[in-house]
């Protein structure tokens, strides 16, 4: 009877969680949204970081879910941090260097990589050509230093 009353519990918090993340994903209604990267207008990323800039293509990036065009400069290195929400990205051009304690990975034009929010990890861009990736969260962006 416990066991059922937990299972009930946790399906509830489950299913109001991912209608909160459904409905702040879905601000934009059910519209289509058609961005072309070369025609997106790029600006600081919301942490401030020289060498990182991002492009909304839907929601606010620093307040909540989004889905961005994110891009890093030849050689940029964002240094050792975590993420409070996930990140998904799929990069489009040039690469999105990584790593954590596992090891390395280049991820390139059509490759998809999710970092889990809290996993420490650095990231950067390819030292010739930078990075051009389609990026989204649930949650809004931050960048937190590791310690």
């Amino acid at each position: 009877m416990q066991r059922s009353l937990l299972m009930i519990g946790v399906a509830v918090a489950l299913l109001f969680a991912w209608s909160i993340g459904r409905m702040q994903g879905q601000a934009e209604g059910e519209k289509v949204i058609f961005v072309s990267a070369k025609d997106a207008k790029f600006s600081v990323s919301p942490n401030g970081a020289s060498g990182a800039s991002m492009a909304a293509i839907w929601g606010d990036a620093s307040a909540g879910a989004h889905g961005t065009f994110t891009k890093f400069v030849p050689g940029f290195d964002a240094g050792m941090h975590t993420h409070t929400n996930d990140v998904w990205l799929v990069v489009i051009k040039g690469a999105y260097l990584y790593k954590d304690d596992a090891g390395e990975k280049r991820v390139g034009p059509g490759d998809f990589i999710r970092v889990p929010g809290g996993h420490k990890h650095w990231s950067g861009g390819d030292k010739k050509e930078g990075a051009l990736f389609y990026e989204e969260s649930s949650g809004k962006f931050d960048l937190i230093p590791a310690k």
